[in-house]
């Protein structure tokens, strides 16, 4: 038989997946992450898993992988020393940046730049020029580039080196034969000229992408080849490594060592694309979902089991224009920490977090402070005696300590102030589901509410009723839910140009050949990596906007949908999304800035995993009996073990549903059931 791992490393936990692709049977496990090397980390879980599985390691062929080693080397500082090569009269072109500083209206005054990823002292210039309409108005001087490049290098103190012309994503020819040059002086330096990594318009995001894409480039192909070299000594040469994109397809390994800039946000994508698997699977094509982890919960809105993707990324204060999935996050985690300023008695959960060490009191790993994780365990949200099926020990008198110091500041009772600390965290939360549904024009009561991450099942009943969003929905393994996403995603390649027209102006054979153009560029890079033609499927995407504005909307369309409407088309559907989310639109004025193509592979759906024995009564299906607080009073409730819950079986609150990753709470007034494909659905006993 034939298996694929789905793996996703997270700063405290690795965790895999492993799927029978004959069978659809999964298999799941957690090891410690390993931040030194992340690598060890996923070679010890895949150890673990073929262990508990009893499958071999011979016999998976397909490893899937979310990976923040791009964004960590931002985060921490710890990428490449970088060199940057511009045309002459721009060498200031990352000093001068953008006219913003964050922190409101006095942000200017606390604000403390950065140093550059490219320092000034490692800034050249080259003679050449490219007018706006990509005309060469003065050719590469070659001879003048050699000698600063060997001052350059007898500077030193660099490991990448980046090039980026003006106006060279019209023409990148002059940038192109710069590289040629430059591997001259530099045989051994990986080299990243801008018309290849970002071909957009505006020259300091196109300078700055092209920058942090060499920034972080050298540690993550040592880290790919080192990964892939460790799993190919494991499991034989037959392995194809794909690493998970930004914008939540998956990139083969060589691909991904070349243009990490689209990794950043590898992480937060592989939960929503898992979330999408099984919605889509269970007949739920919009919804909103939320990622609750110990530091942080992402929220993102789906429609039409697409996820919304900008075309920027932001890792720390480093914005690139790379394709990321729309994910917001807030500072309300299982581990963030509460407590009662003494100046204003009033409590406050967030942002600061207990982390992994000392981590949440219950832990008894150190911590002391109270945090939301104990006020779930003092809530009896999260049983003592059951919690990761007994395989972590969780110390209920150590969380009523910790949160008795909020009790006694605000002169209130244990259960009162852990009840405080939850609605504060659940509101968090509501506010950042505000911004991706509210804010940008959508009701969150015509979408369902999909909870996952180790701490999210045990809000998604309360945030369901904030939001009005039903059923809330609990995926099967939610817990590890992102490496199910990086198990279950398609490989995806995109090509871009920039046109800068009205639409009005555009010629649609002129157009069509743009398209056809760009099609064949991002199928060439899948056909590279042994996916043939007809075996992937091209997509389009043209970013427009009404002339004179500073941003555009990005509009979907099929070559076919283009044969069958035209241009119109294109007006139509950003005169909808401008309306939807501004209350109008123009009749005249239309400008299309961009274009892509999207390349993705074709996939052969996975079978839906073995469901639970039917025979299963809810008797079966008790562990034991508890009690839960909420809303003022304790009330009787009953743990159930969700590996024996079938369709069959309803579940009436209050209940908690516990399994090897998480645990979900089911509030008084409210059932749950489980669907054909596994997932659990929440909904107001009224509405059952």
């Amino acid at each position: 038989m034939s298996y694929r791992l789905g793996v996703d490393v997270g700063g405290t936990f690795t965790d895999l997946l492993l799927i029978n692709e004959d069978t659809g049977q999964t298999y799941t496990a957690k090891v410690p992450s390993t931040p030194h090397d992340s690598s060890v980390g996923v070679l010890n879980g895949i150890d673990r898993i073929c262990e508990e599985s009893g499958v071999p390691v011979s016999n998976i062929h397909r490893v899937m992988h979310g990976t923040t080693v791009a964004t960590n080397a931002v985060l921490t500082g710890k990428g490449a020393k970088v060199a940057l090569v511009t045309t002459k009269g721009y060498k200031q072109v990352l000093q001068v940046a953008r006219s913003f500083c964050p922190g409101g209206l006095g942000g200017w005054v606390s604000y403390v730049k950065k140093p550059l990823l490219a320092p000034l002292e490692l800034t050249v210039e080259a003679d050449e020029r490219i007018d706006a309409k990509g005309d060469v108005v003065k050719s590469l001087d070659e001879a003048a580039l050699i000698e600063t490049l060997k001052s350059l290098k007898e500077k030193g103190g660099f490991t990448a080196l980046t090039i980026s012309f003006i106006n060279a994503y019209v023409n990148g020819v002059n940038e192109q034969r710069a590289r040629e040059v430059a591997k001259t002086i530099f045989p051994d330096m990986p080299i990243s000229i801008s018309c290849e990594v970002v071909p957009e318009l505006q020259e300091y995001e196109r300078t700055e992408t092209t920058v942090v894409n060499s920034y972080v480039r050298p540690e993550v192909a040592k880290y790919v080849d080192n990964l892939y070299g460790a799993l190919t000594e494991k499991m034989g040469d037959n392995l194809h490594l794909s690493i998970l994109r930004s914008d939540g397809g998956l990139a083969s390994a060589r691909s991904a060592a070349d243009s990490p800039v689209n990794l950043l946000m590898s992480g937060p994508a592989g939960g929503v694309a898992g979330a999408i698997h099984f919605c889509k699977q269970g007949g739920f094509d919009d919804i909103l979902t939320f990622d609750m982890g110990g530091t942080s919960t992402d929220v993102a809105l789906i429609q039409n089991a697409t996820a919304r993707v900008r075309r920027e990324t932001r890792v720390g204060d480093v914005t690139v224009r790379a394709p990321s999935v729309d994910v917001r996050t807030v500072g309300a985690g299982g581990g963030s920490l509460a407590f009662v300023p003494e100046l204003t008695k009033a409590l406050r959960v967030g942002p600061e977090s207990a982390g992994a060490k000392p981590g949440p009191a219950a832990y008894m790993k150190g911590g002391e402070e109270p945090t939301v994780c104990d006020a779930n365990v003092v809530l009896g949200y999260l049983p003592a005696d059951v919690q990761l099926g007994g395989k972590m020990s969780i110390n209920r008198d150590a969380a009523v300590a910790a949160v008795k110091k909020v009790a006694d500041a605000m002169e209130i009772s244990v259960e009162e102030a852990a009840e405080g600390i939850i609605k504060i965290a659940n509101e968090a939360m509501f506010g950042a589901l505000r911004l991706v549904s509210v804010e940008q024009g959508f009701d969150p009561r015509e979408f369902a509410l999909v909870g996952f991450g180790g701490a999210g099942p045990l809000h998604a009943n309360a945030l369901g009723i904030l939001t009005q969003a039903w059923p809330a929905i609990i995926p099967p393994g939610p817990g590890v839910l992102c490496a199910y996403g990086d198990a279950t995603t398609q490989v995806r390649n995109e090509a871009s140009q920039t046109l800068v027209s009205l639409l009005s102006d555009v010629s649609i054979d002129k157009f069509k050949d743009t398209l056809q153009s760009l099609a064949e560029k991002a199928s060439s890079t899948l056909i590279a990596d042994g996916i043939d033609a007809s075996e992937q499927e091209i997509t389009f995407q043209a970013d427009i906007r009404y002339t004179g504005q500073a941003f555009q909307l990005c509009v979907p369309f099929t070559m076919n949908d283009l044969d069958e409407q035209g241009l119109d088309l294109l007006k139509a559907q950003f005169d909808a999304e401008h309306t939807q989310l501004f209350t109008f639109a123009l009749e005249e004025g239309h400008e299309v800035v961009m274009v892509r193509a999207i390349a993705t592979a074709k996939s052969t759906p996975l079978p839906t995993p073995p469901q639970p024995d039917g025979s299963y009564t809810l008797a079966d299906c008790e562990i034991t009996h508890s009690k839960i607080y909420y809303e003022g009073q304790y009330h009787e409730a009953v743990i159930y073990d969700r590996s024996k819950l079938h369709s069959d079986l309803v579940v009436t609150g209050p209940a908690i549903v516990c399994e090897m990753d998480s645990t979900t709470v089911v509030l008084p007034g409210f059932v749950a059931n489980v669907d054909s494909v596994g997932n659990l659905l929440i909904t107001p006993e009224t509405q059952a």
